[in-house]
């Protein structure tokens, strides 16, 4: 084994590892594929079911106390490297990934559940026959991240390997700097580990100390505040270190495709609705909203109304994207059904670092978790009938599946998964085709939300799965390792988002209003009208899905802008200013090889700021809910929160901003 791993003493990522491959020109992970690794071995896997039951119960906890859901991927790696390093453990890399395989579970499974399970507890005020319990939380949650795994990993090397370099994948990019640190050591590791600091530090600052305000707004001076109230135009920039490296590792083509559809929100959109319809209230979708159009701030129009395009432009762009992938979709179906068969390739044949898990299992047990699910929604969710379980499971199979692939898109295109916009679409879908068969009212609303929470940690899971893949296939992991040890952490993870679930409910109530659970509030908020004859806003869907076929015809990526339509504007404008940092260090020098390192060097600053904006957004939590804020404003470190209502507060936040911005570009020069 020393011979074998001796060159893992001094790695380094192939120089083609972020750009596309040459005609004839291979990848080498950084472990060679021809060579045996530590990878599974009871030191990781007892590592990452503790980094799963931690993070699930951390992000749980805060995700609907404080209403921020953080990744985990990165906070895990960190640990992992850092208790390798503690544990002086020679050639750790390949552990190291299994650590956090198993760990991001955690997120995947928690993003999935408090998104739409908890609406049930919420509802329950209004209809107190609707009940849940551990078995049911649990099931949904696990039978979803299952599926999720096994639908993802057909399309395994079509993400990772057959589309190597055509998707930044900004989150794997940034895990996969932090774990090369543990294994670099020295020097190497220090531009990553400095701007870690720096970037954890300045987001630390803003989130637990307020000393200058998150956001820059045009508001900052009375003609923009003015023309927001009146024309319902805002500019917005958020001045997070984690953002501006997640737009670097995004890259500016991408970047400015997404910003584009944010722009068209904000900037066309919601001032052309309170031109159209201002004195008019637009409530046939949503009873609760009682404010004209004219009298809503850009804010409320965007989540009320314009919002709703963006959803519907994610889910054309999605049904896009399946009809365009539709060959890659036949053949992984395709291979699947000859490996049933007995007539595929022996998998012992193929290289270390391409052996997924067979096909025959994958088949096999796809099947038996759809057979799991339909026993489970026609005896615990559908009140025994088996006409609404027959329903409920098709319409759970073909989603999940189909989705899985826009799910992966959206996670290597821009990091950030879209799931709850697709969730919502799903849940009004379900809601619609449930009613339809004569399933409404509370018992509709019970069985909806359900199916929701299996497809919504479906999706969750397949997202952040091919994050792990891409990793593991930088860094040269047995992927049939990663597939196989993802189950048990999924499991793990449900039983703790169930339990952390039922206590904080038990504790405070989700209907009491003290825990924030904004993405379950509006699917609760969706799903009663829905149930009791209200409908959707279809016009709002069906402008999004027009806008992205139009783009398409025009050559426009539709997913991104999609993206940018649904994720809120101050979170895509610095996708661009880091595009745009990308652009300048890698064009400034007549040397392309200078461009090249800085451009490099440029990739360790930002993978660091997300890493430490990533760290630090988890404390900065836990201390809000510990009730430290109270503590630092006592010792004068916090300032007043009246301070972060000031426009001096939003000055101060743009000079940081441009600190952080010179720092970043200074940096790329250093040898």
């Amino acid at each position: 084994m020393e011979k074998e791993t001796k060159d893992m003493e001094a790695v380094q990522l192939p120089e083609n590892a972020f750009r596309e491959l040459k005609e004839g020109e291979k990848y080498e992970p950084v472990m060679s594929s021809n060579k045996v690794y530590p990878e599974v071995n009871s030191w990781s896997v007892i590592w990452g079911i503790l980094m799963a039951v931690l993070f699930s119960a951390a992000a749980a906890y805060l995700g609907l106390k404080v209403g921020q859901v953080f990744e985990a991927a990165i906070p895990i790696a960190i640990i992992a490297v850092g208790a390798s390093t503690a544990a002086k453990r020679r050639n750790a890399l390949g552990e190291n990934v299994i650590i956090q395989s198993i760990g991001a579970c955690s997120g995947a499974v928690v993003a999935g559940a408090i998104f739409t399970l908890p609406a049930i507890y919420i509802l329950q005020a209004k209809y107190p026959e609707m009940t849940t319990s551990f078995f049911k939380i649990f099931m949904a949650s696990a039978l979803g991240g299952v599926l999720g795994i096994l639908f993802l990993i057909p399309f395994r090397k079509y993400f990772v390997s057959d589309m190597h370099g055509k998707y930044p994948f900004p989150e794997a990019t940034a895990t996969t700097q932090v774990l090369m640190s543990g294994a670099k050591g020295g020097d190497q590791a220090k531009p990553l580990l400095l701007s870690g600091l720096v970037g954890g530090l300045y987001d630390f600052i803003v989130a637990s100390l307020g000393w200058w305000n998150e956001n820059f707004t045009s508001r900052v001076v009375g003609w923009g505040t003015e023309l927001a109230d009146k024309a319902k135009l805002v500019f917005k920039v958020n001045t997070g270190a984690a953002v501006l490296g997640l737009g670097y590792i995004v890259g500016l083509k991408y970047a400015l495709y997404i910003c584009f559809g944010s722009i068209a929100v904000w900037w066309l959109i919601v001032p052309g609705m309170s031109l159209l319809f201002h004195d008019q209230v637009l409530n046939q979708w949503d009873p609760s909203i009682t404010l004209t159009v004219g009298a809503m701030d850009p804010e409320t129009i965007f989540r009320s109304y314009a919002r709703s395009i963006g959803i519907g432009g994610i889910a054309m762009a999605g049904i896009i994207g399946i009809i365009r992938s539709w060959g890659i979709i036949r053949d992984a179906v395709g291979l699947e059904a000859r490996e049933l068969k007995g007539k595929g390739g022996n998998i012992d044949d193929v290289q270390r670092t391409q052996r997924d898990i067979s096909f025959k299992i994958i088949a096999i047990g796809s099947i038996v978790v759809l057979l799991l699910t339909f026993i489970f929604f026609w005896t615990g969710v559908m009140q025994g009938n088996i006409l609404f379980a027959v329903v409920g499971i098709l319409l759970v199979t073909v989603i999940a599946f189909l989705f899985t692939t826009v799910a992966a898109n959206a996670i290597a295109i821009v990091g950030s998964n879209p799931v709850s916009g697709m969730t919502l679409m799903t849940l009004i879908f379900a809601s619609v085709v449930m009613v339809a068969v004569g399933l409404k009212g509370s018992a509709g609303m019970l069985a909806a939300l359900i199916m929701g929470g299996v497809v919504c940690t479906a999706l969750s899971m397949s997202g952040s799965f091919i994050t792990d893949l891409k990793i593991g296939y930088w860094l040269g992991t047995t992927p049939k390792k990663q597939e196989s040890w993802k189950f048990l952490g999924t499991l793990v993870s449900a039983a703790t988002v169930g339990g952390v679930m039922i206590l904080l409910n038990e504790t405070y109530g989700f209907a009491s209003g003290s825990l924030a659970a904004p993405q379950a509030n509006a699917m609760a908020a969706v799903i009663d009208p829905l149930m009791n004859g209200v409908g959707a806003p279809w016009i709002l869907y069906g402008i999004g899905a027009a806008l992205a076929i139009i783009l398409t015809l025009c050559k426009v990526p539709a997913l991104a802008f999609a993206l940018g339509m649904f994720i809120p504007l101050e979170l895509n404008v610095p996708l661009v200013v880091g595009g745009a940092i990308n652009w300048w260090v890698t064009s400034r020098s007549k040397d392309e090889e200078v461009n090249k390192q800085r451009g490099e060097r440029g990739t360790l600053i930002a993978s660091g700021f997300i890493a430490g904006g990533a760290l630090m957004g988890v404390i900065s939590a836990l201390l809000k809910f510990a009730g430290f804020e109270v503590w630092l404003s006592d010792m004068k470190l916090a300032v007043s929160p009246t301070w972060l209502t000031s426009v001096a507060s939003q000055v101060c936040s743009l000079i940081a901003y441009i600190c952080l911005i010179t720092f970043f570009i200074r940096a790329t020069r250093k040898k």
